[in-house]
């Protein structure tokens, strides 16, 4: 049973994009997991030495992590925010005469 009313060519360019997202968001998912079990292992062994240092590795990778997340779920392609983006920039360069 085929739900799709899309041409061809539509539906793999969806389906290319589709398994585009998931991966970036597995990726993402990977990523958070490991810097959960890393992190916690580096505040287990800065606790056991009695510092405090397991803050600086925790926002020095929580920084990159959280641009991860940005470019997986607000920047991504075909996301609404890169959408209105393109369709605002395509608008610009066609109401000007030379874009360059």
């Amino acid at each position: 049973m085929q739900a799709t009313t899309l041409p061809l060519n539509d539906e793999a360019r969806l389906d290319k994009l589709a398994r585009r997202r998931a991966r970036a968001k597995l990726a993402f998912f990977s990523h958070a997991a490991i810097y959960t079990a890393v992190n916690a292992g580096l505040i287990a062994l800065s606790l056991a030495g009695g510092r405090h240092w397991a803050v600086f590795p925790l926002l020095g990778w929580g920084i990159g992590l959280l641009a991860h997340g940005l470019s997986v779920y607000v920047f991504a392609p075909g996301g609404n925010m890169m959408e209105s983006m393109v369709q605002r920039e395509r608008a610009r360069l066609v109401s000007k005469a030379e874009p360059w």
